[in-house]
Order: structure tokens, then sequence, then C-alpha cells
């Protein structure tokens, strides 16, 4: 039986190889060609604790990390305990026999992780005796495994060449042993490589990144999960002239220095999680009011207080969209897939120069630890666009009008005061009635300069409509190829872009009979703000700290359409 995806579970304490393994096989798996997507969770605790990690190999683009679980690597006996359900009746189990013995489960074989590894001498390589296993169970040929070995540990070091030979060694040992139990899954197809360059990367690696090519020039943050690598990602890439990246104290910190420094005339960009967030509120207020360009990262997790730190949440919208006191809306854009990271970061930038205020670019747990390969960005098409600038002479009214205006830069023509008060033209404080209705119709006014024409959409003739934002875009498309394939009538639509909505987006969302929003909260917080905005949405919501399910996704939806489709019968 020839395969054309497979899943495997790694499952076991933090600090044994559990997210290593998962990534170095889906490494292997792409530098010949496969896909590769992997979902980590883990707890908050620097050493130990359960924790899992998923991969899913595959001949074709990936959308989630698969439903059902292949093949299961036990790394500890709690660890098969607690997920052998979820692996099918024609999967495998993968079990550490140095740690515990498994009866009773046709399906598992003991290996002996540990000591295979040291028996090459390198006792590191456990998750290469591992990889060696899963390869001969999908029939993946051992020159795959070489290649990849030999590229990874080819850094011009004295010793590269003997890890290289006791990796090599490890993975023919798993593939050795587990070949004597006669277990076997099939043969994985052949990969279709892309006639386009591509890269393996992480989330917020892949968000990093587009902040660098979109011209970032100052970064402050406060370590906090699942925030923290990007911070440490910009401390050690965003140098050179012009460019600063720092660790600070707190999240208040973080957001009075990105205010300075975006009244400075720099890029600045902060990155936090839900708790950081909050800390936030009162300066995005003042980068709203005093219209100061900034970009906050928010990595959602599971919340409300310390709330699930290292799992994933949709839950921090309303928080993101409204964060201060008072009227005020931020932009928002939210991105679902690493690629989307990367462009995302970019068009967070441009926006918070392009209208000279506060933008929220979103994220989550289940993206920022993902490992996907995407297509290599083309940096020659990246711009970095800048905001418009006074060049005038001094006596200067940047507050004037109800438009956009050129922003003074200090210490140039055109100076100005920006505090947290309402203020008049020039920036002077002032509490007339006019001058507040005059202020606050300009501020919302300038959300018009963003309005983009971005979206996806298909099956648009249908009433009913699923639209998905943020991580769940993945689970939510292959859950409405499904449908689709089914013949349900349901149609798709997906943006970034939350706030402001593109226009004819909106537009046509108003037409449908319902709009269902999979979204991973309680509340139903995006299904909410469409309904504020005249769109007959419902929420389908899960709140467990892992992503959706796409069998899942397609039963629920299916549900709500014949509901529909019946009381609109008048049955």
């Amino acid at each position: 039986m020839e395969m054309r995806d497979f899943v495997v579970r790694f499952a076991g304490e933090g600090g044994q190889g559990v997210v290593t393994s998962a990534e170095g096989l889906a490494q292997a798996a792409t530098q010949v060609g496969y896909h590769a997507l992997t979902f980590a969770t883990f707890p908050s605790q620097i050493l130990g604790g359960p924790t899992w990690t998923q991969a899913r190999i595959a001949v074709d683009a990936i959308l989630s990390p698969g439903d059902d679980v292949d093949v299961l690597v036990a790394f500890n006996q709690d660890a098969y305990d607690e997920h052998n359900s979820e692996v099918r009746d024609e999967g495998v189990i993968i079990f550490n026999s140095n740690e515990f013995q498994l009866e009773g489960d046709s399906r598992g074989f003991g290996l002996p992780f540990d000591e295979l590894a040291r028996s090459t001498g390198n006792n590191r390589a456990a998750n290469m005796v591992i990889i060696g296993a899963l390869a001969h169970l999908v029939d993946m040929p051992q020159r795959y495994l070489e290649e990849f070995v030999s590229k990874r540990f080819t850094r011009g070091r004295s010793g590269d060449e003997e890890i290289i030979r006791s990796n090599i060694e490890a993975m023919t040992l798993g593939r050795d042993h587990i070949s004597e139990s006669g277990l076997a899954l099939g043969a994985l197809a052949a990969p279709n490589p892309p006639d386009f360059a591509q890269i393996m990367l992480k989330g917020n690696e892949a968000l990093a990144l587009g902040a660098l090519a979109g011209g970032l020039d100052f970064y402050v943050g406060y370590p906090i999960s699942p925030a923290t690598t990007i911070l440490i990602y910009m401390e050690r890439n965003l140098v050179g002239e012009g460019k600063f990246a720092h660790q600070v104290s707190s999240e208040i910190e973080s957001i009075t220095a990105i205010l300075g420094a975006g009244f400075a005339g720099k890029k600045a960009m902060t990155a936090t999680a839900g708790p950081g967030f909050s800390l936030m509120s009162e300066g995005l207020g003042l980068g709203w009011i005093a219209e100061i360009p900034l970009v906050v990262v928010d990595v959602q997790r599971g919340g409300p207080a310390t709330g699930l730190p290292t799992k994933t949440e949709q839950s921090d919208l309303m928080a993101c969209m409204f964060p201060a006191h008072g009227d005020v809306r931020m932009p928002v854009i939210a991105v679902g897939t690493v690629e989307e990271c990367f462009y995302g970061a970019i068009k967070a930038l441009t926006w918070s120069e392009r209208y000279q205020g506060p933008v929220i670019l979103m994220t989550e747990m289940s993206l920022a630890e993902r490992v996907q390969n995407i297509a290599k960005p083309d940096l020659s098409q990246v711009e970095d666009r800048r905001r418009q600038v006074y060049e005038g002479t001094n006596g200067y009214h940047r507050y004037a009008g109800l438009e956009l205006s050129p922003m003074p830069i200090p210490g140039n023509p055109g100076a100005y005061v920006a505090n947290g008060s309402e203020h008049d033209d020039m920036g002077d404080t002032t509490h007339l009635a006019s001058r507040h209705i005059q202020m606050t119709e300009r501020r919302f006014g300038k959300l018009k300069l963003l309005e983009e024409d971005e979206y996806e959409r298909d099956n648009v003739e249908e009433s009913i409509a699923i639209m998905p934002w943020g991580g769940s875009k993945g689970p939510a498309l292959e859950a409405y190829n499904q449908l689709k394939a089914s013949g349900v009538p349901v149609g798709w639509y997906y943006t970034m872009y939350l706030n402001p909505l593109p226009p004819k987006l909106l537009e046509e969302l108003k037409k449908k009979d319902l709009v269902i929003v999979p979204e991973l909260n309680y509340q139903g917080q995006f299904a909410s703000i469409l309904r504020s905005q005249g769109v007959k949405a419902e929420a389908i919501t899960q709140y467990t700290g892992l992503p959706f399910k796409v069998r899942d996704l397609v039963k629920r939806v299916t549900e709500v359409t014949e509901a529909v489709r019946k009381e609109a019968a008048g049955v």
C-alpha cells in the first residue's frame, strides 16, 4: 500500500529529545522534497513535564498537523498511557525499552533508544535511532537519511566527520532493529519536489525574518512564552548601523521604549503574550492618541492571567482590537501560516508607517513553535516603506485637519508635543468638546488608509460560508476541502486583515445567510465582531489548548449547515 502522508507523535518528558526528534524527521523529509509540518506542546517548566510533538510528512502541501496518529514514539510509560488511544488500529507504537516494557499491544515494538545511541559512541544520537526506525516503517531510502545527516553536521569543524559517522550508524541501527519486528505502514510515495526554492523554519523565526526584511530599526522585549524566541532572534540578528535590540525588565518598559523610538522616526516593534499585552494597554492608548507608529506582536496563549503559558488559543482578539480605555480600535493583522508570519510582519510595519499609529500583529503558540517548509521569500520584492515625514518650515501643526499629515521628526522642522491628553492641532492639551470630536474622527478616519482588497474566496455563490482566522486557517481549510468534495453547500473566505476588514469582503459577508467562524476561544470573539458589523456570524469554538481536529470541524460544520437548511425549508 502506497501512502501519501503519515503522522508521527513523539511523547515523553521535556529534555528527552521529543521536539528534536520531530524536527529532525521533518528536516530530513523536506530536504528531499516532501512537505512537513510539526506541532509542539509542552509544560511551562524549563525541564521535565509531559511533552509531545507531532510531525506530519506528506507528498502534497500540508494544512494541519493531522487527526490520526500513524506512529507513536513513547519515551516513557506515561507517554504510552496518555497517547496510545490516538494511534489508529493499523498504526505502530515504538517504545523506549530502556525505560519500560509494553505487553498486550500488538502494535508495539521496543527499541532501546539510549543503549543503541551509546553503542555508536554518541550518547546524543537517540533521536537518530528513532528517525532510522521511522524511515523503515515507510520504506524511506537510507540515502535520504545520510544526505540529511551530512548536510546538517558539515559545519567546518574538526569533529564533523565523527558526528556524521555516529549519527548515520545510529539511524542504521534503528532501521535494522525495527526490521526484525515485521511492522510496517507501507511505502511512502516518492516526493514531488517543487520547482522553486524552499526554506524550513518556525513561525516565530519567519515573523522575525519578515520584520528584518521590512526594515525594522528598533526592537525591545521582555522574555515571555511563547514570544521569547523572537526577542532572542532579534538580539542576535538586528545588528548594524542604526539598529538596536535589547531585553528590558518589564512589558511596560517595552511599550514605552518603542513609543520613544517611533516618535523619533524609527520602525519599532516588541513581542509579548497575553499577560504582557495587558500591561501595555495604557501605552497603546498613548500611541493611538499621539499617532505614533509602532508594532506590538501578541503571540497568543491560553488565558486569562498566567493561564496556559505553553498552550495555543485565540482568545486575545477583543483585547488586541480594543486594548485601551476610551474610543480605540486598533488595526489588527492575524497570521494563519508560517509563510503569513513572514509577510504579516512586513505588512504590520508598513501599516504602522502608513497611518502613523500602533498596529497589532497577532499570532499564537501553535504557529510560534510550528516547523514548516515554505517558498523562500524573494527579498528583492520587499519594500522598506517609511512614513510621510514633514520637511517644511517651523510653525507646522501636525494634527490639523481630519486626514493624515506628514510626521515631524524631533530635531527637524515642525517639532511637536505628543502626550496622552486630548490636544489641538499643534499638540497642546485642550478639553474643548469641538477638539475632542475633531481628533476622535481624525484617528478613526485614518483607518481607511489601511483597507486592503486581499482576501481568499471560493464557492461564493453559496449562502453559507466558513471564515476562520489566525492559526485555525489550516484545519478549517482542510475541512472545507473535504466538505466541498462531499457536496456540502458551503463557501470559503479568509483574510489576515481583521481590522479594518477588506471592504469588498465585508460587503460579501453581509449577504450570507450564515458565516461560520471556527476559533479557539470560549466567547466566539471574531464572530461577535463580525455581528457588530452586520454579518450573520456564528462561532464554532474550542478551548482545549490544542488546535482543531479536521474531522471535528467537518462534523460540526455539516450539522450547522443542515440545521440552517432545514430552518429555511420550514422543516
